[in-house]
């Protein structure tokens, strides 16, 4: 027999945040929406009010600073939350501004009290609290008549039985104020400007009773409210790789190279310079699913996706066959493009995803610190393909001629397969060149091929004979045909 106290939690509402908060908000709790001006805090408590006010759990919008509710609905009624019936019915605005004006604690708790008894509301909304502590703090023992102040708010409304929540300008520095000890939940809310973008992050530092997701979570405001991207969370014992299963990429001679086609859960690379041919391999890879009968995905980034894209693909993303991540944001974060791809995939229950190009991702992830880019990358790989989900990533790479490179970011490590494009001088003329360095784990061939690209898209031709300092012109490499076993190390 059990005797521990089920606690409820309530639906948020906001989009991804109650992943976040490992299932809700616990009811009756005490709560803190901490951050600086136009983080969006306002906008997170009628967001989060709208959706759960209805007439059997009302409630109340307590405004400290005088702004009259008619003045932040004004705003508010934008967005597709906001629901013009439950103002008044459900939901009611009282103003504290007089008795908050001389710091009187006591009358502005006497007020409270009154209004709620009145009410009788299941959530409680304080905008803003910070106002009232500063007010307090200019009178005699401002820090403990502001903690005793705090202490009997919650004990009035956790008695009856209300939910509540106090909005409040605070910055991140939670030994300075008695609320945040007090507080059953924290979150506190940032925005900074990164790279011209503006980047608003999240975080729950604490919800008692909760295994909350740590860390800064990225989310966005849109028409729709708040939407929360959290940070993607492995269990890396459970990502496993389907290596059994060999997946064709649509090109002669292509599966061949590879050891007999790229095996799924893979991740596979290609890299090379501007018009190799990265994303007509690629898609090709799409398009050889689709034929097949197994759905994909591909996320483009490149300037001008359409343009990069085959009217066959385009015909097979009208059809349904192939589904399409694209966004020419320049404020993306990795974890907003994860939710994107994840439940493209899910949706469609693709085996099959295509990101075109690395180069392009960056760019759009303009809202991820370029130090950080490299682990958000792995994050993402090791998420898909987790999934199952066999990826290819195209790589734009400057032909130096001088060395040999399989990536700007120094990702080729957290791929499992690496196809490398090369351009190279053959009696005057400018050939393509291409090449399987890489496959985990599998026997494939090392044979340097040249190829064209014409109507149909790539065509693979001979191999080259051997020849000394073909690859980034360094003498005594010798290329063969022979096929060897990748030890996973390049």
């Amino acid at each position: 027999m059990s005797n521990k106290v089920n606690i409820r939690c309530l639906p948020t509402g906001l989009a991804g945040f109650d992943a976040l908060l490992g299932g809700g908000i616990p009811e009756f709790s005490f709560n803190l929406i901490a951050g600086q001006p136009g983080t969006g805090k306002t906008t997170f408590a009628h967001q989060l009010m709208f959706a759960l006010a209805n007439p059997d759990r009302r409630a109340l919008f307590f405004n400290v600073l005088g702004e009259p509710a008619l003045k932040m609905l004004r705003y508010q009624q934008r967005f597709n939350f906001f629901d013009v019936d439950k103002v008044d019915a459900s939901i009611r605005f009282v103003s504290l501004a007089d008795d908050a004006r001389d710091g009187d604690l006591d009358r502005v708790l006497a007020r409270i009290i009154k209004e709620v008894g009145a009410f009788s509301p299941g959530l409680v909304f304080v905008d803003s609290f910070r106002s009232l502590g500063r007010a307090a703090e200019h009178g005699p023992d401002g820090g403990s008549r502001l903690q005793l102040f705090v202490q009997q708010l919650g004990l009035q409304l956790t008695s009856w039985q209300a939910t509540t929540f106090l909005i409040g300008e605070y910055p991140f520095e939670l030994d300075t104020n008695p609320i945040f000890a007090i507080a059953d939940g924290i979150v506190w809310l940032s925005q900074n400007v990164h790279r011209s973008s503006m980047v608003r992050q999240m975080q729950v530092i604490k919800m008692r009773g909760q295994a909350t997701i740590p860390g800064l979570h990225n989310f966005r405001i849109s028409d729709d409210g708040i939407t929360v991207f959290s940070r993607t969370v492995l269990n890396f014992q459970n990502v496993t790789k389907l290596g059994n299963e060999r997946l064709t990429m649509g090109i002669p001679r292509m599966d061949e190279m590879l050891g007999g086609g790229l095996p799924s859960g893979y991740s596979l690379l290609i890299a090379g310079p501007s018009g190799s041919g990265k994303s007509i391999l690629s898609t090709k890879f799409l398009a050889e699913g689709a034929r097949l009968g197994e759905p994909g995905v591909i996320a483009a980034f490149e300037q001008s996706p359409a343009q990069s894209r085959s009217r066959k693909l385009d015909d097979l993303i009208v059809a349904g066959k192939i589904g399409l991540v694209e966004s020419h944001a320049l404020d993306l974060s990795i974890d907003e493009t994860v939710h994107d791809l994840v439940e493209m995939i899910t949706r469609m229950n693709a085996n099959r995803v295509v990101i075109d190009s690395l180069s392009g991702f960056e760019l759009a992830l303009a809202a991820t610190p370029r130090e950080e880019f490299r682990e958000s990358l792995y994050r993402m790989v090791r998420l898909l393909t987790g999934m199952g989900v066999t990826v290819v990533m195209t790589s734009e790479l400057e032909d130096r001629y001088t060395d040999l490179r399989f990536s700007p970011y120094g990702s080729a490590f957290l791929t499992d397969a690496i196809i490398v494009q090369r351009y190279i001088e053959v009696l005057s003329q400018v050939k393509r060149v291409m090449a399987v360095v890489k496959v985990r784990a599998s026997m494939h061939s090392r044979e340097l091929r040249m190829y064209e690209i014409d109507n149909d898209g790539i065509v693979i031709g001979k191999m080259l004979p051997e020849y000394e300092g073909l690859l980034g012109g360094r003498p005594n490499i010798k290329l063969s045909s022979q096929q060897h076993s990748d030890d996973g190390k390049t």
